[in-house]
């Protein structure tokens, strides 16, 4: 089968700016799609929902298809990413374990608490916007707002922000198909570098602990045992990373839907009291994740189909978001106000359900509201640029002028 007849290929011209047409195709042709490379591929909304509350397993290792293992086992010789080291690649007990530590940090009365110090930065960085007159929106709002809180709250020092973007930039790439030999090595040392970077801010934590996230985890205990050195630096590299990158898509996202549908920019500057139900829409209609991953523990039946055990599975958010069956006639259109925007799969669902959703929320909330309150004149200044990542998708630079 060449590349053109491929149902999902997502190195196709295109697909990284618009994946929606794909999609649509997808779930009209065969919406429980076995693909060639051996994983299966899920993009109706109830399929989706369904397989992420199922309770399967979301360790790589278990997969078994030849295909994927080479691929696997290349990162394994290169040096497994520390996002695999993480919770994000464990099942319970481990994972349980690892969620507990840092649950009650993110619950929404303790996010909740943050509002005035999000604000606070929102306003200083639209600030910084009003004089420059002309920006990238990603660079100037949508990136330093969710680095600088995750960072505050993790009591990072000061460091390099370009650096840290231009890595986590590459090693969420593990997080998707990987197409080539030199991204795999990039990935890999993505990853190593922010390993040591974190390794040298722990080591300095421990002799200056604080009233902070970062802290709090290096005496954390959950029933007697304590974090091993490698599962810390996992643990706070996804934190970090995971604790900007998709609330940059959020924001950024959500700023070029507003902006290409100007009677919704009007809605919600008639009516700000939509910005809490705007920021579900935004999750719904672009999602910042596009996908996330199971591994089947046993045989999995879906729409009369068997999966296989130990295969490897992909459940597609940003098409789940978008299906007609589930969302009606206009679910290609954005609408703030629309009634049920909440139910999008966008975070997830069951025991691997988004940690920081309540944060994000928060974040893009703030962020938009004041940015369209603030600048009643804020329109495209050029063409949005992509960031050519096919699962956390969304503008590497957006210019706007206000």
């Amino acid at each position: 089968m060449t590349d053109t007849e491929l149902l999902f290929n997502p190195f196709e011209p295109g697909f990284t700016d618009d994946p929606y047409p794909v999609y649509r195709r997808m779930r009209t042709a065969d919406p429980v799609h076995q693909h060639p490379y051996g994983f299966w591929f899920l993009t109706e909304y109830e399929d989706v929902a369904a397989i992420l509350r199922a309770g399967l397993s979301v360790d790589e290792r278990l997969v078994t298809d030849p295909e994927f293992r080479e691929q696997y086992d290349q990162l394994s010789e290169d040096g497994m990413t520390i996002l695999n080291r993480s919770m994000l690649d464990r099942d319970p007990p481990d994972h349980t374990r690892l969620r507990s530590l840092v649950t009650k940090v993110f619950t929404p009365r303790s996010v909740a608490a943050l509002e005035p110090e999000i604000t606070e930065i929102v306003d200083s960085l639209l600030d910084g916007i009003a004089g420059a007159g002309r920006v990238d929106l990603a660079g100037a709002l949508a990136f330093p707002l969710p680095f600088t809180v995750i960072s505050r709250m993790l009591g990072m020092p000061p460091t390099d922000h370009d650096r840290i973007r231009e890595l986590s930039g590459t090693l969420v790439r593990s997080l998707e198909v990987v197409a080539d030999e030199e991204t795999v090595r990039a990935i890999s040392e993505a990853s190593d570098e922010i390993a040591a970077l974190i390794r040298e801010v722990i080591a300095w934590k421990r002799e200056h602990p604080a009233d902070d996230l970062l802290s709090a985890l290096i005496a954390a205990e959950h029933e007697g045992d304590k974090l091993s050195d490698d599962e810390l630096i996992a643990q706070v590299a996804l934190l970090y990373i995971a604790g900007h990158e998709t609330t940059v898509n959020l924001i950024a996202n959500g700023t070029v839907a507003l902006l290409r549908n100007p009677d919704q920019l009007a809605l919600l500057r008639a009516r700000p009291e939509l910005a809490g139900n705007a920021v579900e829409e935004f999750l719904r209609y672009d999602s910042p994740v596009q996908q996330t991953r199971r591994v089947t523990v046993a045989p999995h039946v879906v729409r009369g189909k068997e999966i296989p055990a130990n295969t490897f599975v992909i459940a597609c958010l940003g098409s789940a978001n978008r299906d007609e069956r589930f969302w009606g006639e206009d679910a290609d259109l954005l609408r703030i106000d629309r009634a049920d925007a909440r139910q999008h799969v966008s975070f997830g669902a069951g025991p691997h359900h988004c940690l920081g959703a309540a944060l994000a929320r928060l974040e893009g909330r703030v962020a938009i509201e004041r940015l369209v309150g603030r600048f009643p004149d804020l329109r495209f200044d050029g063409d949005v640029e992509w960031n050519g990542r096919m699962n956390l998708r969304g503008p590497a630079k957006l210019p706007v002028a206000v």
